[in-house]
């Protein structure tokens, strides 16, 4: 007899799932147990819930497989959601399956007993059941769900004692996932026409882009119309900050030095942009938004001007735009470099040791293809600015979302999809307390990663929006105070501290040639941050 238990883990096998992860519960154990005995997949034990989604989210960003996650009833699939949500907003394709009461008690009173279906079903695209004569069916069901254009997160409940049932004699097919079809001809028509009229149109790609994979059109698009370029948060890697047309991020670091580009723009071509990151009217003037997306465009459409609406396939949609002849344009080529390097100089360390000197040491010890994972921050917006990113998947952070925690596990889980990379994760000191834990987890699995621990003892990006406010700026943002002691390891791992240039390449040096996980305790002036971060977008 094949059990529900069985038929699950062979599923997510032949799926091409390599990992689960998450906290065991007594209801699980029989998938747990199912998912020991076949071989090419596994169950990896996690510290939070939490981190099992965000571990999940990122397996999918990287591999384009649904990532696996579990938790438990009640309080298991509440910390869960925080990971389940940042896949929805974020963009990543997940599984989560949670535990939940068999169907003649789901209505009475018992114990960790809340209606997961409703907790699940604004988190997600789809939240289902499992029965067991529909394995196989539901699971391919929710990676096509998951999969789909727009890609997001999918939630499963697993009945109470469902696992040691007979598993339904099923052989459903493989559903493809729907991918967006090419614009209509016409819409293809009115795009190039509205380009062609444009004197100073700004590109602006987003992670609709990334996901896309149009890279090579992107560049080639913006290098034979010459026109600027400008990326979301999410999509750093898509054109490198070195590309003579590049000209920043939006809503990082001095922003509104990028805002000098686009505010001169006379049309916004948004190419692949997802409003999830930043909507459009808090940063562009008022002229007319070419969207070229999946997706309709998401614009208040009473105050500003939707020039057109390119719904389709990406690829298609750019190499028609790619089809008509060079259109000169007003842009002054000269004054766009002079802006990017005055921007560039300003993210330069100033301080004695700051986040500065900390970024630009670990960019020079990290490969180019290395993996560098980010907390939710002021550090956050410093990198997004600041940070050398190659290409795609060479950074990895939470924009969509937006959740603290974030860092420490996406780290973990890019280091098990790809073993062959080094791997380092920039966390501040209150995105380390939430996600401590999972130290225990990274030493466990033997995993080379680089933590770099930003601690200043405050919430800096608060700090930073209650001065603006002129609040008081130590009020409900310091983390420790004047006991701080530092450790010298967390569960097992290594702590090496860093007050200075020197102390802090020695450790770089140690820790990237250490055979486990090493945390890496920098301790900055945080009030580098003010002069860089949260400048606004015009």
């Amino acid at each position: 007899m094949k059990t529900v238990a069985l038929q699950f883990a062979q599923t997510l096998k032949d799926i091409g799932i390599r990992y689960v992860f998450g906290v065991p519960s007594g209801s699980m154990i029989d998938f747990i147990e199912a998912i020991r005995q076949t071989a090419g997949i596994d169950f990896v034990l996690v510290s939070n819930e939490a981190s099992a989604g965000f571990m999940a989210d990122v397996y999918g960003r990287l591999t384009g497989i649904p990532g696996a996650c579990f938790a438990t009833f009640g309080p298991g699939a509440t910390n869960l959601s925080t990971g389940v949500g940042g896949a929805l907003l974020d963009r990543s394709p997940l599984l989560a399956f949670t535990d939940e009461i068999p169907d003649q008690m789901r209505n009475r009173t018992c114990q960790m007993n809340i209606d997961h279906q409703a907790l699940f079903k604004p988190i997600t695209k789809w939240t289902t059941r499992l029965t067991a004569d529909k394995v196989r069916e539901t699971l391919y069901k929710a990676v096509q769900v998951a999969t789909s254009e727009v890609p997001g997160s999918v939630h499963i409940g697993i009945p109470s004692g469902i696992g040691m049932k007979e598993a339904g004699d099923e052989k459903p097919d493989i559903m493809a996932a729907e991918k967006a079809k090419p614009a209509a001809q016409d819409m293809l028509e009115a795009m190039r026409k509205i380009f062609s009229g444009a004197h100073k149109p700004v590109v602006v790609a987003g992670i609709t882009a990334v996901r896309a994979g149009i890279q090579p059109l992107l560049t080639a698009l913006i290098e034979k119309f010459e026109v600027p370029v400008i990326l979301t948060p999410m999509a750093k890697g898509l054109v490198p900050e070195n590309h003579r047309l590049y000209a920043g991020i939006l809503n990082h670091a001095l922003a509104n030095i990028v805002g000098q580009t686009h505010q001169q723009a006379d049309l916004i071509v948004g190419i692949g942009y997802d409003p999830v990151e930043i909507n459009y009217e808090d940063w562009i003037p008022h002229v007319p938004v070419l969207n070229i997306n999946t997706v309709p465009v998401d614009l208040d459409a009473d105050n500003y001007t939707l020039a057109g609406d390119i719904i389709g396939d990406l690829a298609t949609s750019l190499e028609s735009l790619l089809s008509i002849s060079p259109v000169q344009n007003k842009w002054d080529l000269n004054a766009l470099e002079t802006r990017k390097q005055k921007m560039l100089n300003r993210l330069r360390p100033t301080s004695a040791f700051g986040p500065c000197t900390v970024l630009e040491g670990l960019r020079a010890a990290l490969p180019e293809d290395g993996i560098m994972t980010c907390d939710v921050g002021a550090h956050l917006h410093l990198i997004g600015q600041k940070w050398p990113t190659p290409g795609t998947g060479c950074l990895l952070m939470t924009n969509g979302w937006s959740s603290m925690g974030f860092a420490i596990p996406s780290a973990i889980a890019a280091k098990l999809c790809c073993p062959e990379k080094k791997v380092a994760c920039v966390v501040g000191d209150g995105g380390f307390l939430m996600m401590v834990g999972e130290m225990a987890t990274a030493m466990r699995l033997d995993l080379n990663i680089v933590f770099i621990l930003l601690t200043d003892q405050k919430l800096s990006l608060i700090r930073i929006k209650q001065n603006q406010k002129q609040y008081q700026c130590e009020y409900g943002t310091t983390l420790s105070g004047d006991r701080y002691q530092s450790a010298d390891n967390f569960f097992g791992v290594p702590v090496l501290k860093a007050t200075d240039q020197k102390t802090y390449d020695k450790a770089l040096e140690e820790a990237f040639t250490s055979p486990g996980p090493t945390i890496i305790e920098a301790f900055v002036d945080s009030e580098e941050y003010d002069r860089l971060v949260l400048k606004g977008n015009k």
